[in-house]
């Protein structure tokens, strides 16, 4: 019996090569070796529609946090795509990584809010990267994605 490859989705906004690495590494993770029947794909914010949320089976959100808040290119995206998946991605499993200049909290707390309201299902901790830049981060992002991944493989979520 064959089955469907599932589909992790990452929509990140990347805007310096810090923010790139991390994808890279959350794909990293999300590709291991162990895992199989997934796909995981990333697109940037102002590119993905309301179809690529729908074909996802998880999804990962990934923000800097600009000013105190999410980016302007998150927000965008939620802006696009919040009513056409209202009612067909509920319980949609994500997760969320802030790589924050600061305390990540007014980024986490909005982007919560927004999934909430689409009531997508939160199944691992925000991971907040905070502060100067650390190595650290892109290990973390790497076990993040390798969670998501293993999550959907196993139909844990």
């Amino acid at each position: 019996m064959t089955t469907k490859n599932k589909t992790l989705l990452i929509i990140a906004n990347t805007p310096s090569p810090n923010t790139s690495r991390m994808v890279s590494a959350i794909l990293k993770g999300a590709q291991h070796e162990d895992i199989e029947g997934i796909t995981a794909i990333h697109i940037e914010p102002l590119k993905a529609t309301p179809e690529d949320v729908l074909i996802a089976d998880a999804i990962i959100l990934g923000t800097t946090e600009n000013l105190g808040y999410l980016s302007g290119a998150l927000k965008d995206f939620f802006d696009r795509c919040y009513y056409p998946c209202l009612e067909k991605t509920q319980g949609l499993p994500y997760s969320l990584y802030i790589r924050a200049g600061h305390d990540g909290t007014g980024a986490q707390r909005a982007t919560q809010t927004i999934v909430t309201g689409l009531r997508w299902r939160e199944v691992h901790k925000p991971l907040v990267c905070k502060g100067d830049f650390q190595e650290s981060f892109i290990t973390e992002c790497e076990e993040l994605g390798m969670y998501m991944a293993a999550g959907l493989e196993s139909s844990i979520f």
